[in-house]
């Protein structure tokens, strides 16, 4: 039976008071398997409910990608068209001669950036774990070209303008970096089809597979749906709200709306999303992707440069991550597994947000798993929750 086993195991992580509670969701062919555990808040309250809206974080790229590829089935865009022409501010770019070189001791560009660089997070720029401390990562923090600082990103236009002023770290295609490309394609795609990325989003995905309650915020009458973030301290485990729901990040419409970290939604809205993947692009009677376009989607675009990159940072940070990241490649927005390196095979698809959340699907068993917590990466519990969710649901999987 699918789910078999996740309620007690599952439940350990609540009943340690390291998690306040959660929802999980194993669906297979006709099958679907929720638990739901624990309460909304951090000491008690209200029970935790099925339609819990959470924060998706670095779970909101596998889903905001469609966008993207809605453009590129439409001949809207071209995966090896330049992106300048959408995207001025990208123009004639200069590249750093090496990644802690001062911004301004850059070389030319070698090539202009693509669409293609966008999507497979290779197009120079990007959250490197490895670059800590350099004059371009701290640029990039005191710009205020990535979420979860204090102060809030600017509206897209400004975002832009910020962004082209700094150098790129690599040149162009040479690198897979994480988290800015997921942010700067939700421009691209406001700037290509003339509609804010929000609206086209709701538009072509979320309204036609019927995820009612994603988006970058929340309307007040959901409000109570929403449970706060904590992000409890490294040292002495005391819980502290990082985001509280009223009067929170989600509150209201973002300036900036974050295709790489900005959704919020629930689990039975991303098993809608998934099953459309596993679907190859189709909803019930209607298409929302082509079959091509999921195929791209899902399994790994990286060149070996690129892909060496991405090796690099899940080997050498699995210290920081908690073990997160052993995937092997990356398809446009998501991880595809390359290699068996733990429980899942070969084939899966899909991410995990820092928030505390994972959404994977796997073609070969035809499955789709989603875990959904309030407690982010400050500590390891929710990675480890991840972690025993999938050694679960692998584990209770039949022939």
């Amino acid at each position: 039976m699918v789910g078999r086993g996740l309620r007690e195991v599952l439940g350990r992580h609540v009943e340690s008071g390291r998690i306040p509670g959660l929802v999980a969701l194993v669906s297979r062919g006709d099958e679907t398997h929720v638990e739901v555990l624990g309460t909304m808040a951090h000491g008690g309250g209200a029970p935790m409910r099925r339609d819990a809206i959470f924060r998706m974080a670095s779970t909101s790229k596998p889903v905001t990608v469609a966008a993207a590829m809605v453009l590129l089935d439409e001949c809207r865009l071209r995966l090896d068209d330049t992106v300048e022409r959408w995207l001025p501010e990208l123009a004639g770019r200069r590249v750093l001669s090496r990644i802690d070189a001062p911004l301004d001791d850059t070389v030319p560009a070698r090539r202009p950036i693509t669409v293609r660089d966008v999507l497979t997070s290779t197009f120079g720029l990007g959250m490197d774990m490895t670059a800590l401390g350099t004059p371009i990562m701290g640029a990039v923090f005191e710009q205020g070209l990535t979420p979860n600082l204090p102060t809030p990103m600017p509206a897209p236009d400004e975002w832009m303008r910020r962004l082209g002023e700094l150098p790129l770290m690599y040149q162009p295609g040479e690198r897979w970096q994480y988290h800015i490309a997921s942010d700067l394609l939700g421009v691209l795609v406001a700037r290509v089809s003339g509609r804010p990325f929000e609206t086209f989003l709701r538009e072509r995905v979320f309204e036609p597979l019927g995820m009612r309650d994603t988006g970058f915020d929340v309307p007040g009458d959901k409000m109570d749906r929403l449970p706060p973030l904590y992000a409890p301290d490294p040292q002495s485990g005391e819980f502290h709200v990082w985001d509280p729901a009223e009067g929170g990040r989600h509150s209201a419409p973002p300036a900036f709306p974050g295709g790489g970290g900005g959704l919020v939604s629930t689990a039975d809205d991303y098993l809608a999303y998934f099953r459309m993947l596993l679907n190859h692009g189709r909803h019930g009677g209607e298409r929302i992707l082509s079959r091509a376009a999921v195929e791209l989607m899902t399994t790994n675009r990286l060149a070996p440069g690129p892909q060496a990159a991405r090796d690099e940072l899940a080997r050498d940070n699995v210290h920081i991550s908690f073990g997160q990241g052993q995937h092997g490649g990356w398809g446009f927005g998501m991880a595809v597994r390359t290699y068996r390196g733990d429980y899942a095979p070969v084939g899966q698809f899909g991410w995990d947000g820092g928030s505390g959340t994972s959404t994977y699907a796997d073609p070969a068993n035809q499955l789709v798993g989603i875990l959904l917590t309030q407690v982010g990466a400050s500590v390891p519990d929710s990675i480890q929750a991840m972690h025993d969710f999938w050694t679960t649901v692998y584990r209770s999987l039949d022939d």
